[in-house]
This record gives structure tokens, sequence and C-alpha cells, in this order.
């Protein structure tokens, strides 16, 4: 298990560092990750370089045993940058220039922060590729962080060049974004201009198309340094720190090109149900590249400095969340930061070792933690999950446009509220694509399907067809890739495998609204009763069969959702978004009719399971004890167990024997 953090030493006298490097061995600590805003300090003029401290860092944790994730240090553009070349800050979407003072104040498609970030990151990786502490290279930092993207005159040259590179044609881009409607039509590539403020709502698929060129455009600021990295002969893995279910960034699209996913994941401990928001996104991290473990690169020891109020984590909270990473597939836990900082924008976030020095609480959590991982033995990197939920950016981005029959959608919370019932019923759980449903999959479930590709289409009828269960719906096959209807209506891919057909979407007003309108839409079926919200579509059975009704509002006793038989396996609808008891009601029946087993049957829902191979990882993230039937030898005492008692934050890592 790597064990460290974030290293911030040039932000202390040279006489700290060993003090920091004794601390860290007292801690377990064995990476940290370096110079991840170290650029003005590493390269003080254009063309001037200052490695010395670097070197004397680097080496001083190397004899002290600890290695290094070595950063790019791109992610923070040194001042003499934007003094020399101002052209490089970003700009919002209503034409306001970023100024520098705070950090990420570059433009992903300026050609000239480009060329100068190529040059620092070859000046580094030339420098450190053969040092024997180096054991990872880390990309940047947080891509899209604080700028989602870029609307300068940089991104729209390179958006003209990625439209041409695309469409080839003008006639082609036409085609594709309907530019026939409000007098849109374009007779050169010189005419299209990024999505910049307008009178009304801009096109959507215009839109859309700059979401998939801001992804592409930070995409290639990190594949110009891993190639330089790989270029220089440095074999050590190479990451990029995630964070979660991020929208600018389609980490779906960045997983293949890294070597290890690594995450940050700040939960909340005002929320005390932050915990099942945590686990998704665990297991998004491990669905990205399976079979790999990932690791969770920074969380904070205590309480933060950016949320309106920042409650400190309560005494075990920090060390069953990160319990919780292990047992969803992580290989590494580790922090920002190290040091508490004394001056700057974060110097109130908590770090490993805080301002009150090693007699504080967080210390002696911090040290606990760092033995209790170094005491386990090698995880498997994951088990197979029985379940797909699936998540998609691109569909998330089309979502996001307005001018939808109901424009008050939140797709990600749809999304984490079927995670959370999965995780309530203790099931595993793949966070994919469409297209990579199949495979050892028994059940999938594609809330909110709006944009879908034919190759997702075809995989989630291949994946019907070969006996799997599917459940979709509502606003679900709606539009293709480019955004455009298909000819015939709605439903036009699935509708046949469904059983149905769909006329209208019934938006209804949310149900928190202060507004007049219909809140709701009952739900009675064999299932058991829900409430159904944002929809109540009106959908005819045309081979399906109805699995459950609307007992209230305009469609009352029409079908609310539906069951279809196709090929070896079914195809389920809804007709409405379901409350969180209506969901947990569905996953019930439909892990049951389908075989689905969960982790630990019988476990309570406040307890967090997970299975890494062999070994259950179980966390009590309740008020109370929570007492849990399980058998084997728990790793951490080596006791044989056939119960347990977990108070709250207590974890536990229980190997099982093998079937």
């Amino acid at each position: 298990m790597y064990y460290g953090g974030d290293y911030n030493p040039e932000q202390w006298p040279e006489e700290v560092w060993h003090d920091d490097v004794a601390r860290m061995r007292e801690a377990g600590v064995n990476i940290v990750t370096l110079a991840v805003f170290s650029w003005s300090r590493i390269q003080p003029a254009e063309g001037v370089f200052d490695f010395d401290w670097l070197d004397r860092i680097i080496d001083l944790l190397h004899e002290g045993g600890i290695g290094v994730d070595l950063a790019t240090a791109t992610a923070s553009p040194p001042p003499w940058m934007h003094e020399r070349y101002p052209e490089i800050l970003p700009v919002t979407r209503d034409g306001v220039t970023l100024s520098p003072g705070g950090r990420q104040h570059y433009a992903p498609s300026s050609p000239v922060y480009r060329r100068l970030a190529a040059e620092l990151v070859t000046a580094m990786v030339e420098r450190y590729k053969d040092h024997p502490a180096v054991q990872m290279w880390h990309l940047n930092n947080e891509y899209a962080c604080h700028v989602h993207a870029d609307y300068s005159d940089n991104a729209r040259d390179a958006f003209r060049a990625w439209l041409e590179d695309r469409y080839g044609t003008v006639e082609a881009l036409n085609a594709a974004w309907g530019t026939s409607f409000w007098s849109q039509r374009y007779s050169s590539f010189d005419q299209v201009l990024p999505p910049r403020i307008a009178p009304a709502s801009s096109n959507p698929c215009q839109m859309l198309d700059f979401r998939r060129f801001t992804n592409d455009a930070l995409l290639q600021c990190a594949l110009m340094e891993k190639e330089i990295i790989r270029s220089a002969g440095a074999t050590q893995p190479i990451t990029t720190n995630f964070m979660g279910a991020w929208p600018a960034v389609d980490y779906s699209a960045w997983a293949p090109h890294l070597d290890v996913v690594s995450d940050d994941a700040y939960p909340d401990p005002n929320d005390p149900q932050s915990f099942r928001a945590a686990a998704f996104q665990r297991d998004l991290m491990r669905s990205l590249k399976p079979r790999t473990p990932w690791l969770l690169m920074e969380q904070s020891s205590n309480a933060l400095n950016w949320r309106p109020s920042n409650a400190p984590k309560a005494p075990g909270q920090m060390e069953a969340l990160s319990a919780q990473c292990v047992g969803r597939g992580a290989d590494g836990i580790l922090f920002f930061q190290w040091r508490q900082s004394k001056a700057g924008s974060e110097k109130f976030h908590s770090a490993m070792l805080p301002h009150a020095g090693t007699g504080t609480r967080t210390w002696r959590e911090i040290v606990r933690l760092g033995g209790m991982l170094d005491s386990l033995p090698t995880l498997e990197p994951g088990s197979p999950a029985q379940v797909a939920l699936v998540f998609d950016w691109e569909n998330w981005w089309a979502l996001d446009n307005p001018d939808h029959p109901q424009n008050r959608l939140d797709y990600l919370a749809v999304i984490m509220r079927w995670h959370a019932a999965l995780q309530r019923a203790h099931i595993q759980v793949d966070i994919v694509p469409p297209e990579k449903v199949g495979g050892e999959h028994r059940l999938a479930i594609a809330p909110l399907l709006y944009l879908m590709r034919d190759e997702g289409a075809a995989a989630l009828e291949g994946f019907v067809e070969a006996g799997g269960t599917l459940l979709t719906g509502p606003f679900s096959d709606i539009v293709d890739s480019r955004d455009h209807f298909l000819d015939g209506g709605f439903l036009q891919r699935l509708g046949t495998m469904l059983g149905i057909t769909l006329e209208d979407f019934g938006a209804l007003v949310p149900r928190d609204a202060d507004e007049p309108g219909e809140r709701e839409a009952r739900v009675e079926g064999a299932f058991g009763d829900a409430v159904g919200e944002l929809f109540a579509e009106e959908i005819w059975l045309d081979g399906a069969e109805a699995v459950a009704t609307f007992s209230s509002g305009r469609r009352l006793g029409n079908p609310a959702v539906t069951r279809a038989q196709a090929g070896k396996g079914s195809a389920w609808y809804m007709a409405t978004v379901l409350d969180d008891d209506g969901c947990d009601s569905l996953v019930r029946h439909l892990a049951e009719t389908t075989g689905v087993e969960p982790v630990l049957p019988d476990a309570p829902s406040t307890v967090d399971a997970s299975r890494r191979g062999d070994v259950v990882t179980l966390v009590n993230f309740g008020e109370d004890d929570a007492v849990v039937a399980v058998s084997g030898t728990n790793l951490i005492t080596g006791v044989e167990v056939e119960r347990m008692t977990l108070a709250p934050y207590e974890f536990a890592f229980v190997e099982q024997a093998r079937p």
C-alpha cells in the first residue's frame, strides 16, 4: 500500500525538511507527491532552471526510504509567463479574462503555454528519469478544476481546427449542427466561434461539440507531457489526479492513456450520507481501469477550508473513509497535504502534520492508519461485479443543455440515487458507459440515457439478447450522438426490445419547487409502491407487460414500469424517476429475479460492504453499533470471526475461504 501525500518543501526553510522526513517515517509514509505547484521555484525565468533545491529534497527523501510521485509542475504558470505572454490566460464564456493570482490560469489550447510546458517537462524528465526515488510521474494537477472551459481566441482557433478534422467539410458541419435553424448556416470554418454568451440559447449541437473539444484539448496537454516522459526513456508509471464524476472531463476517455488511475475525494463531514457519494466515487475510479488498483491521491486528514462551513471529521471518520477506498479497489491512501501551510489560500486546509504538531488527534490517527495499511497483505485488484450502472459523460453534457421537456434534471444525482440503492443492498457494481455493459454482468441499470451512440445501443441490445436484464428510462434513447432525433420518434433503437412506444414525456414540477403544477406520480406494482418524480411519461404497450402502473396524477392507470422478454433476457422501462424507496424496492426485486448476489445479504444498510477477491471490507458509517454476520479471518487482529459488532466508524477486513 502506498501511503503519503502532497509535499511542498519550498514553502518551508530547509532545516524543516529533515524533521519532515523523520516524521514521515514515524507515520509510515512511503511516498510523497512532489513539485505539483513548483513551476515558479523550478523556473524563475524563461530558459532559467533551478533544480538544486529539488535535487536535495529528492535525495533526502530517498535516504529516508520515501519514494516520489514527481509532478510535472505545469498546473500553475509562474508570474513571468503571463507578464511576457498575456495571451496564455483563459477567458470565460462571457468574455472575462481570468487573471493570475490563483492557480490554473492558462488556456489549454494556447500554443505558447504548450511550448513552455513542454520545455519544463523535458527539463524535469531528463534530470530525474533515472533517480531511484522517482516511482511515478504525475501529469499537471486536477485538469479543468477551476477553468471548466476556455473561450479565448486560442480556443476559437483550436476549435475550428478540431471541427475541420472531425467533419472534413463545412457542409458536414452544417448537417451535424442543424444550422438551418435560426439562420446559423456557415460557409466557412473561419466563421465558427466557441459558444460564447449569445442573445438566446446557443446551438445545442455546437455546445455538445465544444464540450468534446474541451475534453480533447485538455487530454492533448496530458498526452503531450506523457509523450515527453516516455520519449526520454522514463519507465515509471504515469498518472494524473481525477476528481470523481467531474463534469468537464470525460475520464472514461482518459483512463486508457494512464498506467494508474488516481483520484481526489473530499466527502463532507457535515453530511451523514456522504459515505454513499464517496462509495460511488470509489466504484467509478475502480471501473475506469478494470482489474487495476487505483490510488486515492488526495483526501483531507480533518477539516477543509473551501466549503461554506468546514466541519472537522469525527474521530475515526478519516480512517473509515480510507478503509472504504481500500475495500473498493485502492492500493494507496494519500492526502493533501503532508505539512499544513503557514500562508496562502489553503492554510486552513488540514494536513497529515497539523500546525499543532504531533500532540493532536489528527496526528495519532495518521500514524495509526499508516500502521494498519502497512500490516495488510497484498489484495487482489477487485472482484467482478454482476451489476453495471451506466454512466456516460457525453450523455451528461447533452442533458446539461437547456431547452428540454424537463430542465430541472440532475443527471449525476439520479445516477447516484441508483448507486445508493445498490449500496444499501450491498451489491457490488461497475460504473461504465453503455458500450462496456456485458461480460459477467447480469443486470444493467441505465437511467436517463438521453443521448445514445449506435455502439452503445448495440451493446445493450446484445447484452439483453444474451440473457442479461436491462432497466432503463425515462427520457432515454431520445437522440443520437449528434443530439438529433431519429426518424420515427423516440426509442428508435431500444423500443422494439422494450416492447413499448413513447408519446410524451409528461414533465412534472420538482417536488421542492415553489410553483404550481403536478409534483409527483405515485406508482403501484409487483415490486412495491413508489413515488415518481420529474416525468410521468405517456407510454403504450407494444409487446411488453405492465409491472407497475401510475396510481395518481394525469397518467392514472397507465403503465409506469414495464417488462418485455427479448432473446434470452428481459428489458425493463421506467416512465418516471423513482424515489429512494422505489429504487430500493426495484433493486431488491431485480436482484432476486436475476440471481445477483450481494457481498453480505443481511448487513445493516449503514455498513459499507465491498469485496476484493477473498477479502470483504466492512465499514460502519452509522451512528450506532452494527452487528454483522460474517465468517473468516479478521486481517487486522488475526482472529477468526463469525459475527462482528462494529462501533461507529469502525472497520474490518475479513478474509473468507474460497468456496
